[in-house]
């Protein structure tokens, strides 16, 4: 896809704003505009395909990441609203042809790179149930209405995939009793399978609602996802604000805001956990049995997101203490080395941690020092590629996984975008050099 004027005239402001450093610049050139040069196809039927980089597939997660930063520039640009709207059009279609569904074909081809044990469906690359999924499709187009106005894209299709998001979270509230979700893969890792005859460990019944797999595509240890149900009330709100000023729905929107209450209570209820160092902080997973897994992972949602997806603010006390530990050792995935230090993935080896990680601590701190020095990370750990990767090792950034990873480009293009429009380069580079 070429290039939109309004994205080629982010990149001549870049040109002034990030003039003093040459090596943020050209990552930005790179970076910001990835997803629309690379991984973008616009498709005969007015939808549009976003493959996530290096594997030939379309994340309902990744798809949506992969474009939120061109959302402030979308008002002013035709070309960006028909790919956004075109990407909404495809997201809906595929959660209508199988909402448990993380991945998707181009066609109904059967491409995919393992033949799970679950219902497959030819448009189906990989049916690893992820709350989050289910989420940011909804979370694009909240914020696309936000920011331009348009509502076009809420038609019919809109409110009836509302509706098959709310009722499977109901359903996935009584996993065990009610679910019909089975999934198991026989050649690979123990984290790419579900437990348990395919339905994942026991949970108690909590008010939030189940998930087999995390954003990184690994399986749950515990059954209710913290940040993913976070993300799921951040959600609902969305779906009962849309229900009500766009369709006039009143069922639709009660049932959004009883589901939100119900998962809400269970994230404060059973989410908490209570460290005898950190204090009351969130837990990355539990199974309402009073089990926790205490970790956080560089995809998102996160517990390091909780701020950028909405549901509380920065200076939130029981976030705060969560960040605390979460960015330190006491965290599984948080690695120190002599080039990085940051969060990483069970997904990943050990020792690499994430440029997505990295851009999100940037997004999530108030801190300029901390934001300059997450910046000065991020430009020396390219492998002097110019883009951002998956992981990478924290002695030596030129090991690294994924060389095309579109979401990772897109974020630290959001990151750099966000800087530059609060007009903040200038003090987070005096910030940099030791300033005030």
């Amino acid at each position: 896809m070429q290039l939109p004027k309004t994205v080629q005239k982010c990149i001549e402001q870049a040109e002034t704003e990030l003039a003093y450093n040459p090596k943020l610049l050209r990552m930005f050139k790179q970076c910001f505009p990835n997803t629309l040069e690379t991984t973008t196809r616009l498709m005969d039927d007015g939808s549009t395909f976003v493959f996530t980089g290096d594997i030939p597939a379309m994340w309902l997660r990744d798809s949506s990441a992969q474009v939120r930063h061109y959302l402030p520039l979308a008002a002013q640009d035709q070309e960006l609203q028909r790919m956004i709207e075109g990407l909404v059009k495809r997201q809906l279609k595929y959660i209508q042809i199988d909402p448990y569904a993380n991945a998707f074909n181009e066609e109904d081809n059967d491409n995919r790179y393992e033949d799970d044990l679950t219902e497959l469906n030819p448009w189906v690359w990989e049916r690893k149930y992820e709350i989050d999924s289910l989420c940011y499709p909804i979370q694009l187009s909240y914020l696309y209405w936000q920011q331009t106005g348009i509502t076009s894209l809420f038609d019919e299709t809109f409110l009836e995939t509302m509706k098959t998001i709310i009722s499977l979270w109901r359903t996935e509230q009584r996993h065990f009793e009610q679910s019909p979700y089975r999934f198991a893969r026989t050649t690979g890792p123990k984290t790419d399978t579900l437990r348990n005859n395919r339905m994942g460990m026991p949970v108690n019944y909590t008010g939030m609602t189940w998930s087999g797999f995390r954003p990184s595509d690994d399986a749950c240890t515990f059954g209710y996802l913290i940040p993913a149900n976070m993300f799921a009330c951040v959600v609902l709100g969305y779906m009962e604000e849309i229900a009500d000023r766009i369709y006039g729905d009143e069922q639709v929107k009660k049932e959004a805001a009883i589901l939100r209450e119900e998962i809400d209570y269970g994230i404060r209820t059973y989410g908490i956990y209570r460290h005898p160092e950190f204090g009351e902080m969130f837990a990355y997973e539990t199974d309402g049995f009073g089990n926790y897994n205490l970790m956080d992972d560089a995809n998102v949602p996160s517990l390091l997101s909780i701020p950028y997806l909405g549901y509380a603010d920065k200076d939130d006390p029981i976030y705060i203490n969560t960040r605390k530990f979460i960015l330190s050792k006491h965290n599984p995935y948080y690695y120190e080395g002599s080039h990085a230090k940051g969060i990483g993935s069970p997904h990943t080896p050990k020792s690499y941690i994430w440029h997505i990680s990295l851009s999100m601590q940037a997004l999530t701190s108030s801190d300029n020092e901390e934001i300059a020095e997450i910046i000065r990370t991020l430009t020396s750990t390219d492998a002097d590629t110019g883009y951002m990767h998956e992981g990478f090792h924290v002695n030596d950034p030129n090991e690294y996984t994924r060389p095309w990873f579109a979401w990772a480009n897109s974020l630290f293009g959001e990151l750099i975008y966000k800087l530059m429009q609060e007009q903040r380069m200038k003090e987070l580079a005096l910030a940099d050099k030791g300033e005030r």
